[in-house]
């Protein structure tokens, strides 16, 4: 027993967070495979693609290649210099946001100016903005610890340059890339301490406003309406989540078999997007489907965890960004899985770490790595104290 305690001492503590890693890595990986899978009939028939099956399989590899060296640069930036960036990180994301709106700088997909048009690449801003949000909100609250039960120099200040940020959103539109910035800024205002009175009269004025924003919108009232009963026009409003539906039926509790689906043969559109839960669930079932959603709360219980651990060690900016990122993945996640599911209206957000979209899961890598760096000061500060 002696021995076994002596050896216990002596081995060296963990340098990171094997578990988040891994988790992460599984559900890149299996993105990776599911993309492909729900790629290759349009692939095959697009000739924008050239009729080749792994077109996209290839671009979101070469995508997966660029967020693990991004990540791996990420990593090696401790979170002080993180901190003193983020202001000027949310200004340029604000410019890259005013840019998208020109034309001739910013590229229209399906009615949507969210994309730079920039030789062999499509960047999209709004990916990239959530990121610096977090960032921004967690400097803001650090720097203003002091005035968050005030609404002049505390509260107002965020709410105007969230507002300017929402704006430009809603100009492109993205109406889902809002709602997560929005969720992420008034999570992370909400663990640095606001006042409850504050954080419950933005929480009625976002209800207003979001209301608001649906009624005045005759395409995004359609969407709330298809969104109730797509049965009842399946072949119009309804037609994206009645095929969902019908994927997830398919797919029962162990799925159809990997590749075999056939609401991704040109039925269910953007099956490698905002769609690949469908495809999951369908070829995977539900066995598949729990198991993305269990990685996903993994994820964002060790970023919480990460994040209390950077509060103990007396670094709030730390500890907000880590946090706002579980926060920021969790929140995505269900939104996609909610979308899929027809428990939430139709709404254009990808699932992280697994749909196709490089700007998307770039910046999600590049997040988790910042996550991880967190992770592994805590853990150095707490060695330093051992020794």
């Amino acid at each position: 027993m002696r021995f076994y305690a002596e050896n216990q001492l002596a081995r060296p503590a963990a340098e990171y967070d094997a578990s988040l890693l891994w988790s992460a890595l599984a559900l890149t990986g299996l993105g990776l495979v599911m993309v492909y899978s729900a790629s290759i009939a349009t692939a095959e028939a697009s000739q924008a693609t050239g009729y080749q099956a792994q077109y996209y399989l290839v671009r979101h590899a070469v995508s997966l290649a660029a967020g693990l060296f991004a990540g791996a640069v990420a990593f090696q930036i401790p979170l002080n210099v993180w901190q003193r960036m983020a202001p000027y990180l949310f200004l340029l994301g604000v410019g890259l946001l005013v840019l998208v709106l020109l034309p001739g700088v910013g590229r229209e997909v399906n009615g949507s100016r969210r994309w730079l048009a920039i030789p062999l690449i499509s960047v999209q801003p709004s990916e990239f903005m959530k990121l610096f949000v977090a960032l921004y909100a967690a400097d803001y609250t650090v720097r203003k610890a002091r005035h968050l039960h005030s609404l002049a120099r505390g509260f107002l200040p965020m709410f105007v340059v969230m507002l300017l940020t929402g704006a430009l959103l809603l100009a492109e539109p993205d109406f889902g890339a809002f709602a997560v910035i929005i969720v992420i800024a008034m999570a992370i205002l909400f663990l640095g301490g606001v006042s409850w009175r504050l954080f419950a009269g933005l929480i009625v004025l976002l209800s207003i406003g979001f209301v608001l924003l649906i009624w005045s919108s005759p395409y995004r009232m359609q969407r709330i309406v298809g969104f109730m009963d797509p049965w009842s026009d399946p072949f119009g409003k309804g037609y994206q989540l009645s095929h969902a539906l019908i994927a997830f039926g398919r797919g029962e509790w162990f799925g159809v078999g990997l590749g075999a689906s056939v609401e991704k043969l040109l039925y269910l559109p953007e099956a490698h997007t905002d769609f690949l839960v469908a495809v999951i669930a369908e070829e995977l079932g539900f066995v598949g489907v729990a198991l993305v959603i269990a990685l996903f709360a993994w994820l964002t219980l060790r970023a919480f965890a990460i994040g209390r651990a950077a509060a103990l060690e007396d670094r709030p900016f730390a500890a907000l960004v880590a946090q706002g990122i579980g926060v920021w993945l969790a929140a995505q996640a269900i939104i996609n899985l909610g979308v899929n599911m027809g428990v939430l209206p139709t709404k254009g957000l990808t699932l992280p770490l697994m749909s196709y979209g490089g700007s998307s899961l770039v910046t999600t890598l590049v997040a988790l790595s910042i996550l991880l760096r967190v992770d592994w000061e805590n853990r150095q500060l707490a060695r330093g104290r051992r020794l």
